[in-house]
């Protein structure tokens, strides 16, 4: 069978959950400071730029690993995950680049309007949910192949130095609305023909067949992008024997067999509906109750929320069992078991 490794797990835990007032758990992760060193444009259309980040002091940071991500919290409050796309080599600064996102949260337009250089940011440190497992060091793949649509090509990048260092047999596409909307384009060409530059004006949009390519049995994919390109190349590969997959998602992933659920505001006494194919935190902004986010995907924890009432049916694969027994909750995945109605302390 496809073996599947997804950044954004949603793996079904057990209900638990009840009426308790508990302290909230304290986060164990320590944080510590970053200033903006270096920021350029690196997609000619504008709409991507490049922070390189490093301690004021200038102090080594810790080591990370391709497919890393550094959790941002911006001057604003704002928490944000960017894959790394430096050096892991450099032990001095992190490089990170965001897109613009106009009609997004609101993070993005911050780090291009207000993270000028001098500016600085705090992190708990890199964490790596998009790991690449080398051939012949940990998987049985002979040959990978790397698949990457816009902003996407973030958290690849380091992978193929790593991949052209240890001599391994490799090959990328990076594709994109047009030359000007692709990152990093100078840097992608120093690996001459062994990577695919498409872009959907001269070539319209691909297919999962034309991303893959020469796809044969032992190979390792990597993936990252829009996920209607995700759902396309997963289902492709569906039934393929001897083939690793492994991607990211920059979005939150669908529902899954939801059920409709309500949920009150405990300090507005506001009580919301919760439709089978959104989540808790979509009903919370669709009903502009100002609630905690970042990733969407269940894995940064920053959307935690108390349950006053009700009962959880865990959705994310992060939250310790005490602080389930402490009533907490992720937003973003987790939701009311069997269509049951929830209090949140918000």
């Amino acid at each position: 069978m496809l073996r599947l490794t997804d950044a954004s797990i949603t793996a079904l835990w057990a209900i638990s959950g009840a009426v308790r007032r508990p302290a909230t758990p304290r986060p164990r992760e320590r944080t510590f400071t970053l200033q903006v060193v270096d920021r350029r444009v690196v997609a000619r259309d504008q709409n991507v730029v490049a922070l390189t980040l490093a301690a004021p002091d200038r102090r080594p940071l810790p080591v990370w690993h391709p497919g890393a991500h550094v959790d941002i919290r911006l001057p604003s409050g704002r928490i944000r995950q960017y894959s790394l796309c430096g050096d892991p080599a450099s032990r001095t600064s992190y490089r990170i680049a965001v897109r613009r996102i106009p009609d997004g949260g609101g993070g993005s337009i911050e780090v291009h309007d207000d993270l000028q250089i001098g500016a600085t940011v705090t992190t708990g440190g890199p964490r790596n949910a998009f790991p690449l497992t080398v051939p012949g060091y940990g998987s049985p793949a002979r040959q990978l192949r790397f698949i990457a649509g816009g902003i996407g090509i973030t958290p690849i990048l380091p992978m193929l130095d790593v991949a052209q260092r240890l001599g391994i047999d490799w090959s990328m596409i990076c594709a994109g609305r047009s030359h000007e909307s692709i990152p990093f384009l100078d840097e992608i060409g120093r690996f001459g023909d062994r990577v695919q530059i498409r872009t959907d004006d001269e070539h319209g949009i691909p297919t999962a067949a034309e991303l893959l390519g020469d796809c044969p049995d032992g190979s390792g994919v990597y993936t990252c992008g829009p996920a209607p390109m995700l759902t396309a190349i997963r289902a492709a590969l569906t039934g393929r024997d001897d083939v690793e997959l492994h991607f990211e998602r920059f979005a939150a992933p669908p529902v899954v067999d939801g059920t409709t659920f309500t949920a009150t505001v405990a300090s507005t006494g506001v009580t919301l509906a919760v439709r089978a194919e959104e989540t808790l935190l979509s009903a919370l902004q669709r009903e502009r109750v100002p609630a905690p986010y970042s990733c969407q995907q269940g894995f940064c924890g920053t959307c935690r929320t108390r349950v006053l009432n009700g009962v959880v049916q865990h959705r994310d694969s992060l939250l310790t069992e005490p602080e389930r027994t402490a009533g907490m909750m992720l937003t973003c995945v987790s939701r009311a078991a069997d269509g049951a109605h929830l209090t949140l302390d918000l």
